[in-house]
């Protein structure tokens, strides 16, 4: 018994059949791993109120990173405002 192959079993097969990646280089992984290092540090000071907020926050939604949840925000309000107000040429 023969099996033949429709061209649409054919190209399923094709799709399953990836050509395997290659790593990248050493160098480029150096690269972007030092891009990615925080080497400025800011404070931000929180009243009463707004440190019970931050502590409800965390222990209710199991946040064990309160940086990153600041990092977080603050970074999406910044570059929601930036695409906002485009630079102008004048």
């Amino acid at each position: 018994m023969e099996v033949v192959l429709t061209p649409q079993k054919r190209t399923i097969l094709a799709r399953k059949r990836k050509k395997s990646a290659q790593a990248p280089a050493a160098d480029y992984i150096a690269r972007q791993k030092s891009a990615l290092v925080r080497r400025h540090r800011q404070v931000i000071y929180l009243n009463d109120k707004e440190k019970a907020a931050v502590e409800e926050y965390c222990s209710r939604f199991g946040v064990k990173c309160v940086s990153t949840i600041f990092r977080e925000a603050t970074m999406e309000r910044i570059l929601s405002q930036l695409d906002e107000c485009p630079p102008s040429l004048f």
